[in-house]
């Protein structure tokens, strides 16, 4: 470190995934208001300067859960650094902070210059546009020749290609709607050549995310945002080999593209400290966004207000939020991994992921049908009956929020009554204890944090079947979207046929996630069953760009080594789904908009355990409904700060996590006693049983 406003030292930078983070030299002069970085001391002392960071409306990025990384947001970039402990990074933030402040309060002095113009803008936009379409056409053509290209490998060379291009126009209409924001917040009294007003906060910490956090506390994000916005530039200066102080460069730049393998000099030897991790991001996951699930139904015994009342509430349009998603989106690229980024607390659903999974069984008449049926191609034909109905509960909905991020060990049970059924005795050695031998019960638990997976199961002791399944989310930023793979399978088991139902899971996509967000399904599945050969693929459809309808899905079900469906089936999955056979019939196969919702049953949160997913997110749960923000997102941040130190904790005394109902088999999670591995083990199940369920 130097005196007289002038900071140097060591610091590691984030150059890109193939290279990770890289040491450097980095000196950080007030006076010029600048951050510049050199490849070693040596280099600097010959004014050989790598990149710098011009620090005029700088937004300086602090995450609690890394104690030594912070960013730099300016200029439509965002610099990532790593110092050697959290007291290094703390005095680089100070020196930071100061020259911010002072280079800011200099901008209000010697005043901006003019902003663009609104007829500026919307020129930029029309140019955008018409690269946006030019971009789409150009696709379209591409899906033309590969569909005609009878060639393999050159097929290959062109998907490449197709790829490429899509994200391309990813990143085109992300450039529209970042020209909208812009557009927007300056119109009025900013536009027309006006100047900027100042956003001054002095040395405080700017609650991006209604924390309500002041900056001696802990546990929470924290976003220093000092001066003015930066105007919109599009200069992109050539490298510079300048001292510091020789001059200010028109906007910051790296030089990231080509960086060599130099090392900072005296760094490693200074240091003691491995670098943490191997990706500029640390912050818990983000799942896929959901909503709140309508019901019908209604149990005395079972009412909890805070879950069982209609959730009519509407998110509503993000604009009045538009620095908090505009600041989120200055933090990924697109293809990103999302799974350590957080977002804010007013967008999220009222219930944990775990318990979404239950609306897989919103219509578990649907569900206990398959064993009724006693031809292998009726009991196929149900299942994918039932499969399309799987989705729409937990989906009913235009406007999308997000559930919580499930808790390590934390679980989830609750079951059906089924209409018509006899109350049995209990099952205590089911998956609901509480439940009965004539109801579906249901359980999940999150088995991984990283990854993020879920494993759930349920069964129907009577109708001897059970599902027994797990879903890993890996969720990607894609511009104007967010997308989340399910990663996973389910294994539906009816047992009296000794058959066994593989079946996987669409994909999730957060659409419009800056004005009024919704949800889409997309991607191909499959559903087949080995001992049969009967199988099915259902492909949910992403609405165009331009044109097309939300919610498509067409679905195929084929009989053994055949290449021809027996049935087609067409419609939304949150709509209407119509059947044709290859007799000739025609039908309604699902209609989603007139099939009741059947409520599962959930013990009071007060009869509940530690760990089960109502009791754990009460709290939040209480204060998202009665719109209080603030202590929602403080409940949110200590149960996700436990999670942090329960990791540490059993870090340093080298132990595993132990999980409670599920393990892990090969690649697969599977329940620790499911309904068939108990029927087996029956001392009632007489020799002819034992030999239908062996094969």
């Amino acid at each position: 470190m130097a005196g007289s406003g002038v900071i140097e030292g060591p610091l590691s930078k984030w150059t890109n995934v193939m290279k990770g983070w890289q040491y450097r030299w980095f000196v950080l002069d007030e006076a010029s208001g600048l951050l510049s970085y050199y490849t070693s001391k040596e280099k600097m002392m010959r004014g050989s300067r790598r990149g710098c960071v011009r620090l005029k409306g700088a937004i300086i990025g602090i995450d609690d859960e890394d104690d030594s990384t912070f960013t730099l947001s300016v200029d439509q970039k965002t610099f990532h650094f790593q110092a050697r402990d959290g007291d290094e990074r703390e005095k680089w933030i100070q020196g930071l902070e100061n020259a911010i402040l002072r280079h800011s309060a200099d901008h209000q002095v010697m005043g901006l210059k003019p902003v663009p113009t609104e007829a500026e803008f919307e020129f930029k936009l029309a140019e955008t546009d018409a690269y946006l379409q030019l971009m789409i056409e150009q696709v379209k053509s591409l899906e033309t020749r590969i569909d005609a290209c009878e060639d393999e490998s050159t097929r290959e060379r062109y998907n490449v290609i197709k790829v490429t291009a899509e994200a391309m126009i990813e990143a085109i209409k992300h450039a529209i709607v970042m020209l909208q924001i812009s557009k927007e917040s300056l119109k009025g009294p900013v536009m027309n050549g006006s100047m900027h007003e100042s956003i001054l906060t002095n040395d405080a910490d700017y609650d991006y995310f209604g924390t309500g956090k002041t900056a001696g506390s802990s546990n929470f994000q924290r976003n220093r945002v000092i001066g003015i916005k930066p105007s919109v530039q599009t200069l992109s200066p050539e490298k510079e080999t300048l001292a510091p102080t020789d001059t200010v460069p028109e906007r910051s730049y790296s030089s990231s593209e080509d960086e060599d393998f130099y090392d900072a000099e005296d760094f490693k030897s200074a240091s003691s400290t491995p670098q943490k991790g191997n990706t500029p991001d640390s912050s818990p996951s983000t799942e896929e966004l959901i909503v709140q699930p309508q019901v019908i139904a209604s149990d005395d015994d079972y009412y909890d207000e805070l879950y069982d009342e209609l959730d009519k509430e509407n998110l509503g349009s993000l604009e009045k939020h538009g620095s908090i998603i505009a600041h989120l989106l200055s933090q990924v690229r697109i293809g990103m991994d999302l799974t350590k980024v957080v977002l804010p607390t007013f967008i999220l659903e009222r219930r944990s992921l775990l318990e979404m999974y239950a609306d897989f069984f919103a219509h578990p008449d649907l569900f206990l049908k398959i064993p009724e049926l006693t031809t292998p191609r009726e009991r196929m034909i149900q299942l994918v009956r039932w499969y399309l109905s799987a989705f729409h509960a937990g989906r009913n909905s235009e406007i999308a929020k997000k559930p919580y991020n499930p808790i390590l060990g934390e679980t989830f049970m609750c079951f059906w009554k089924m209409p018509g059924a006899e109350n049995s005795n209990e099952q205590t050695d089911g998956p609901v204890p509480w439940a009965s031998k004539d109801n579906l019960a249901f359980i999940a638990e999150q088995v991984s944090h990283h990854p993020p997976i879920s494993a759930f199961y349920a069964e129907h002791f009577n109708k001897k079947i059970s599902l027994d399944g797990y879903i890993w989310t890996k969720s990607k930023f894609l511009g104007l979207s967010i997308g989340v793979h399910m990663i996973g399978q389910g294994v539906i088991s009816v047992i009296d046929y000794d058959e066994e139902y593989t079946i996987t899971f669409p994909n999730g996509y957060g659409r419009s996630i800056l004005t009024v967000p919704w949800i889409e399904l997309g991607g191909k599945c499959t559903l087949s069953c080995a001992k049969t050969g009967y199988n099915a693929t259902v492909e949910f459809h992403t609405k165009p760009f331009y044109g097309g309808k939300k919610h498509k899905v067409t679905a195929e079900i084929f009989e053994p080594n055949e290449k021809k469906p027996i049935v087609s089936i067409d419609g939304e999955w949150n709509g209407i789904m119509y059947a044709k056979y290859n007799t000739g019939m025609n039908e309604v196969f699902v209609d989603t908009k007139k099939m009741p919702i059947m409520k599962k049953l959930v013990k009071p949160t007060d009869q509940q355990t530690e760990f089960e997913s109502r009791r754990l997110w009460k709290e939040v749960t209480y204060n998202l409904k009665n719109k209080f923000i603030e202590e929602a997102t403080n409940h949110k941040q200590r149960l996700e700060q436990r999670q942090r130190n329960e990791a540490k904790e059993r870090k340093e005394k080298g132990l595993k996590v132990e999980t409670k109902c599920f393990h892990e088999e090969g690649e697969h999670w599977v329940y620790d006693k499911p309904l068939l591995k108990r029927v087996r083990n029956s001392p009632s199940s007489t020799v002819t049983d034992l030999n239908l369920l062996m094969g």
